[in-house]
């Protein structure tokens, strides 16, 4: 794959989430955003500020989907694409990759995280589901869940059995998609380019947010000296 072809592939999939993220700050009304924030927590921030507030708890709700929303709308459309695969026919498996004599059904992750227990069953049942499918066609079947970042040890990387699919994550992960070792730096490389430019219509729009909710918390929940009145918020969100 060509840098040109990459770069378009990427700037798609990070334009798209920069697109969900202005839509969130554009739209965000301050009653909902207090109403879901502890307010104890940030007061040992010592926090006292309206503004400084204001900027910090926005910031942990645009940032608390980030990775979900980044997986979804970044990495799996980049896998789908560079692998040459198409959208799985079945609920949690989000790649499916064939060869003559192969079906590989990626479930694409963001980050490693050990599944829990449930969360394991769950990917078994969607998987062993979508492998009743793949039997009529008489091919082998290749489950894998996998991880856009990090690295996993040894004994994740097989079938186990209580684990139907294998695990790759990282280098592994993209070399698998792409046969391209350096590819995960490559990727990276061609994320930032693109991010600066989006990055700096975001922070526009996050600053003028910034702005319009200060004026609105400080007109609420401040004292005669601008100080913040922690027990009026308080009060709001819990009484």
């Amino acid at each position: 794959m060509s840098n040109h072809e990459l770069t378009s592939i990427v700037s798609g999939a990070v334009g798209e989430f920069y697109k969900s993220r202005l839509d969130k700050v554009k739209n965000i009304k301050l009653n909902k955003i207090l109403g879901r924030k502890n307010p104890y927590l940030y007061q040992t921030y010592g926090i006292n500020d309206p503004s400084e507030f204001i900027k910090k708890i926005l910031l942990d709700f645009i940032t608390s989907s980030d990775e979900t929303v980044f997986g979804d709308q970044v990495f799996e459309k980049i896998a789908k694409e560079v692998s040459g695969g198409i959208v799985s026919p079945s609920e949690g498996v989000d790649i499916a990759v064939e060869t003559a004599d192969t079906y590989t059904a990626y479930a694409v992750k963001s980050g490693p995280n050990p599944f829990n227990a449930s969360a394991k069953k769950r990917q078994n049942d969607e998987f062993n589901s979508l492998r009743a499918r793949v039997q009529k066609i008489k091919k082998r079947f290749d489950p894998v869940l996998a991880y856009s970042y990090g690295q996993i040890s040894e004994n994740r990387k097989k079938p186990t059995k209580n684990k139907v699919y294998r695990e790759v994550a990282g280098r592994e992960f993209w070399e698998e998609l792409t046969k391209d070792s350096d590819f995960y730096l490559k990727l990276v490389k061609v994320i930032n380019s693109i991010s600066m430019d989006k990055m700096s219509e975001f922070d526009e729009e996050f600053n003028k947010t910034i702005s319009r909710l200060t004026k609105e918390f400080s007109n609420n929940f401040s004292r005669d000296d601008g100080s913040i009145n922690w027990e009026k918020l308080t009060k709001f969100v819990s009484g």
